[in-house]
């Protein structure tokens, strides 16, 4: 009996000590500032903007996940912040020229913040995959594979180039350039 009370009071509190988890941290094109989300505990995030000599602001809120991409600009003000497994939106958009978009289409894929969480600049996936391009999307049931070089998708990875912009590109086979 008391070897089942153990075992019972190790289950539960098996979830209070989970461990917290980390995206992969990433450097500034210049090499001074890293990026990085620290999950602590589901629903508990923080992105940490550090130098060498220890972090330089953090952003106590979950903007993404530890499996997005979180790239750092050169001073460390902004930071771009890709989805690779993106939501599939719901809502169609209105105009005659996003007519033939499928409304799962209409999503967010990449998101530029501030030191504060404000988002400076959001980019849809229509901004990146043409109507063409937009079959070669791979659809799971409720998100999109739009990015080469990840999550089992042929191709070269993101990355941030010597000039400070992040290079990538996506399933229809173009490369496309985000700035800070």
């Amino acid at each position: 009996m008391l070897r089942f009370v153990v075992v019972l009071v190790m289950v539960v509190a098996l979830p209070a000590v989970a461990e917290e988890r980390t995206s992969r941290a990433r450097v500034s094109a210049n090499g001074t500032f890293s990026v990085r989300m620290v999950e602590q505990s589901p629903g508990k995030c923080m992105l940490e903007v550090s130098k060498e000599s220890g972090p330089v602001w953090t952003l106590k809120e979950c903007v993404g996940g530890v499996d997005d991409l979180y790239f750092v600009s050169n001073d460390g003000e902004w930071v771009w912040l890709l989805y690779p497994l993106a939501p599939k939106g719901t809502k169609q958009l209105p105009g005659k020229k996003f007519k033939k978009v499928p409304a799962w289409a209409n999503t967010v894929v990449a998101v530029k913040m501030d030191r504060n969480g404000g988002r400076v600049d959001e980019r849809r996936l229509t901004e990146f995959v043409g109507t063409r391009e937009l079959p070669e999307v791979r659809q799971l049931s409720q998100h999109l594979k739009w990015l080469e070089g990840l999550l089992g998708v042929p191709g070269k990875g993101p990355r941030l180039t010597d000039a400070g912009r992040i290079e990538f590109e996506t399933v229809g086979g173009k490369t496309h350039k985000l700035t800070f």
